[in-house]
């Protein structure tokens, strides 16, 4: 259970009637996984509201309004001018869907950039499932087609949040680790790395300081 004041207090951005509602659909979701003591709702929140931007993007941004940025995300594809065998980042820019169907096509899943799985399947949900593969994966454990199931995670709260929770006790087996107080760890698993940690362990104190009791409901 987490309620709306509390993720007010953790996600001060968020307007305090949303704020309810996401925390009425976190305490249903957190009972399904398993994320059901104050170290696990802490590690939880905490990532979460940095990757969703404090539950306000259910769908990654392929937008990019410079080549240069373009380049800096994916060195080994882009560079300004096509040579080397890389892809000329300035064809790419303002165009989401080529650039998704470039840089994901032939992985995760995905089929060929023809096949415009890389921009189907970008990241989604606010802990961002990324390729088809892992999207079929959740698809099964819900009992959905993966068409479906993309399009629920990228447009609907009840989804892109339950998603986040089965990443995060699911697929990413993170339970445990919140509970031995891994932060770092759970980031790399994460992110793939540690990049916003700094911002990570913000919504990290935060949520230690306003989560600290193990619901009845939950326990």
């Amino acid at each position: 259970m987490i309620t709306g004041q509390q993720l007010k207090a953790i996600c001060p951005n968020i307007k305090q009637d949303r704020a309810d509602i996401l925390a009425a659909l976190m305490s249903k979701s957190f009972a399904k996984y398993g994320i059901n003591n104050p170290a696990r709702i802490q590690a939880f929140v905490a990532q979460v509201a940095h990757e969703s931007g404090e539950f306000s993007i259910k769908t990654e941004s392929m937008n990019y309004s410079s080549p240069e940025r373009i380049c800096a995300i994916w060195p080994s594809r882009f560079n300004m001018d096509g040579s080397a065998g890389k892809r000329n980042a300035h064809e790419f820019v303002k165009n989401q869907e080529k650039l998704a169907n470039t840089v994901y096509s032939g992985r995760m899943g995905n089929g060929d950039a023809a096949s415009g799985d890389g921009f189907r399947y970008r990241g989604g949900g606010y802990m961002q499932l990324t390729g088809k593969e892992t999207y079929q994966h959740y698809a099964t454990y819900i009992g959905k087609n993966v068409g479906e199931t993309a399009d629920l995670v990228r447009n609907t709260d009840e989804y892109a949040l339950d998603s986040a929770c089965w990443i995060f006790a699911i697929f990413k087996k993170l339970n445990d680790e919140a509970d031995s107080g891994e932060f770092i760890s759970i980031t790399k698993k994460i992110n793939g790395g540690t990049i916003g940690l700094e911002e990570r362990q913000k919504y990290f104190a935060r949520a230690k300081s306003h989560i600290n009791i193990i619901p009845d409901n939950l326990a």
